[in-house]
């Protein structure tokens, strides 16, 4: 008798075993700020329309593609109030703006609205004259805030946050989900990430890739790495580019001090950071400082961690690590 309660007992725990289930995720995605997102974590609830909630404040508050949005109704001076998503972007966008020295610059949109890649397209020709005078009118030390009322020195500022509001809209996603104690999850609006934990389908760390500057509009992986309690934001030009006289790939940029084009041979570059807001803004600001400033500016910033990919004299892509970015 005592032998086969052991058996019975021991056939009980395999049946156990058996019926465990397995680690799975949730994972929702869908078309957002003129791309695409996809979130990936490890509860069963699908948040998906309190994200969507989320979505639609953000938008409301900072779409310059929206006419009623909060940013539109400022840039149109028809009114100065803002929410509480404008004034956390503002107030970044001030920090990186001093921390660069004026090469991390929203109100450089007055320029890029000029030369039509605003949401209004309209094209105008720019002489040196004209960009003389519209330059009076950028400069982020030239917006205030008072709670969360917006004080413009000069009304033509243009205010622009397409280089730092997917990045901010990932952080608020990934705080909405740790809020509702989520513990393992990755947050991706058009490239920009969030990650925290590991993949518990894989019972991983999260691995996310970095592009490879193909010119021809296909898409592949040319570096994965690991992120663990960071984030990563990618700024790329490679799909608008021009060519020299000597067949030299350049990408052209708006000089936020000047004001005018400015060539680059940086192709793309990748930061990770503990926030995407942050990495979002540095990832564009790198991309216009160049790579010499760049690693210049990174002496006194270990917090960044840089991947930079550019055409070296020869035509030739080269990759450049800096700060000790990850690995796969």
């Amino acid at each position: 008798m005592k032998l086969k309660y052991k058996l019975i007992a021991f056939s009980f725990s395999i049946l156990l075993i058996s019926c465990k289930k397995e680690p799975k995720n949730t994972k929702i995605s869908g078309p957002v700020f003129g791309t695409s997102y996809s979130i990936i974590y490890d509860v069963d609830t699908n948040f998906g329309k309190q994200i969507d909630s989320l979505y639609y404040v953000i938008n409301k508050s900072m779409s310059t593609y929206q006419t009623n949005s909060d940013i539109s109704k400022l840039n149109r001076n028809e009114s100065n109030k803002i929410d509480l998503h404008f004034k956390k972007v503002l107030e970044v966008s001030k920090q990186i703006y001093s921390q660069t020295e004026g090469v991390f610059d929203p109100t450089i949109g007055t320029i890029v609205n000029a030369l039509g890649f605003g949401p209004e397209k309209k094209i105008e020709r720019l002489d040196s004259l004209k960009i003389d005078s519209l330059m009076q009118f950028v400069g982020l030390k030239n917006i205030d805030i008072a709670d969360q009322i917006i004080i413009k020195k000069y009304k033509n500022t243009f205010i622009d946050f397409n280089a730092i509001a997917k990045g901010y809209a990932v952080d608020v996603v990934a705080d909405f989900l740790e809020s509702k104690n989520v513990t393992n999850y990755l947050v991706e609006i058009g490239g920009e990430i969030r990650a925290k934990g590991k993949n518990i389908e894989k019972n991983a760390a999260w691995t996310v890739g970095i592009d490879k500057p193909n010119f021809d509009g296909t898409q592949s992986v040319l570096k994965a790495i690991t992120l663990q309690e960071s984030a990563m934001a990618t700024s790329g030009t490679y799909r608008k580019f021009k060519l020299d006289e000597n067949g030299k790939r350049y990408a052209h940029i708006i000089d936020a001090k000047t004001g005018y084009p400015s060539k680059s041979n940086i192709l793309g570059v990748s930061v990770v950071a503990t926030s995407c807001i942050q990495a979002d803004a540095y990832a564009t600001a790198f991309q216009a400082m160049g790579i010499e400033k760049t690693k210049s500016f990174l002496k006194n910033h270990s917090e960044l961690k840089v991947f930079i990919v550019f055409e070296n004299n020869n035509n030739e892509l080269e990759t450049l690590s800096l700060n000790g970015f990850p690995e796969a």
